[in-house]
């Protein structure tokens, strides 16, 4: 159940798929959640400012039913993103979201 969303300004950038496997193993192994759960998205060429600038940027949200660490995942997801793209970790926004099983639904049903 743990759900990466990766939205950038820039339009295309070689290997996207190598960065979403990536950044699924980072997320199962931050969350201790298999990775047979993880879910990773990525919308590219979205319009977007940060800084008041059109430079390359990202917007990230995490989202999980516990197992949330913001300063682990932060540092760890600007990495590889920055890693993996032109932008910069300082050009990239990250937001977390510690759902209740009773709200997440999977297969018919929901978690809680």
């Amino acid at each position: 159940m743990p759900l990466i969303n990766v939205r950038t300004s820039v339009a295309q950038f070689e290997k996207p798929q190598t960065l979403l496997k990536e950044l699924s193993k980072e997320l199962s192994a931050l969350t201790g959640k298999p990775e047979s759960y993880v879910m990773t998205l990525m919308q590219t060429n979205v319009p977007m400012t940060f800084a008041g600038t059109n430079a390359p940027c990202c917007y990230v949200e995490i989202k999980s039913i516990g197992a949330i660490t913001p300063a682990k995942m932060t540092a760890a997801f600007c990495e590889i993103i920055s890693k993996n793209t032109t932008i910069p970790t300082n050009r990239i926004y990250i937001a977390f979201e510690d759902v209740s099983p009773d709200s997440w639904g999977w297969d018919g049903r929901v978690f809680g």
